[in-house]
């Protein structure tokens, strides 16, 4: 998509189920290492910003204000793709992101708090997956 490709970003916010709040959750990802770097969240114009400009724009619902990822702190995000998910209610974003990620100032949102979930195990080829807790087999 082109810096003037108007029409094109009409076209995909046309897809885009945004929020009562008029928001769509965008995830931030790493375009070379595919680390999850970070999510926030778009409305249209932030959209639009985003898929023209070259550079990641968000929607501060907390300031209330548009803020383009870098402009203050120099860790800037230069978009590389993007994508809608097939319900159309969450973006994915490819950047490649120059320094921190997360305003913690680490390289992502999501390397603070590690938590131990159950985890499972694919089943052989061939074999039948068990149940789940609390389902029944038909």
């Amino acid at each position: 998509m082109t810096t003037d490709d108007t029409s094109g970003v009409t076209a995909i916010l046309d897809r885009i189920r945004f929020t009562d709040a008029g928001l769509v959750p965008a995830i931030i990802q790493q375009f070379d290492s595919s680390e999850v770097l970070m999510m926030g969240w778009m409305d249209a114009e932030a959209f639009r910003r985003t898929m023209t400009e070259g550079r990641v724009t968000f929607w501060s619902r907390s300031r209330q204000e548009y803020w383009r990822k870098g402009d203050t702190s120099g860790h800037a995000q230069y978009v590389k793709g993007a994508a809608l998910d097939c319900d159309g209610d969450t973006l994915l974003v490819t950047v490649d992101q120059v320094g921190a990620a997360c305003h913690t100032g680490t390289r992502t949102c999501f390397d603070a708090d590690q938590l131990e979930p159950a985890t499972g195990e694919r089943p052989a080829p061939g074999a039948t997956p068990a149940p789940s807790a609390g389902t029944e087999t038909l």
